[in-house]
């Protein structure tokens, strides 16, 4: 029986695929027989990529997690909160305040009293 761990594409390090692969690559757009997506082509195969992907309930709950993260967490917002806390600028004339879920909400100064 014949060795055939060592025969095919497969088998051959990355390397020298990715060599082969390349020439091929260059000789089809050479022949002209490439095939490169139209805008068009490029917006329909994203849009089915990102349907196919917003099924996924928990991959979309986990993701927005990560962004609400990062926003809560993102130096503009540490930035503007001492600002506020500072006095400096237009933010000085307004109340801040921050709920527990992170949200902040803003009050002209005066309010408060006449509440």
């Amino acid at each position: 029986m014949t060795d055939r761990s060592n025969r095919g594409f497969a088998s051959m390090d990355e390397k020298k695929q990715r060599e082969i692969a390349s020439k091929g690559g260059r000789a089809a757009h050479q022949q002209g027989t490439a095939h490169e997506f139209t805008p068009e082509e490029a917006r329909s195969a994203g849009r089915k990529g990102g349907e196919a992907i917003s099924r996924n309930r928990e991959h979309m709950a986990h993701i927005g997690r990560l962004g609400g993260e990062a926003s809560r967490n993102s130096p503009n917002r540490r930035n503007k909160k001492q600002e506020i806390a500072d006095g400096n600028g237009m933010e000085a004339a307004l109340n801040m305040t921050e709920s527990q879920n992170g949200s902040i909400s803003m009050t002209p100064a005066g309010d408060a009293e006449r509440l």
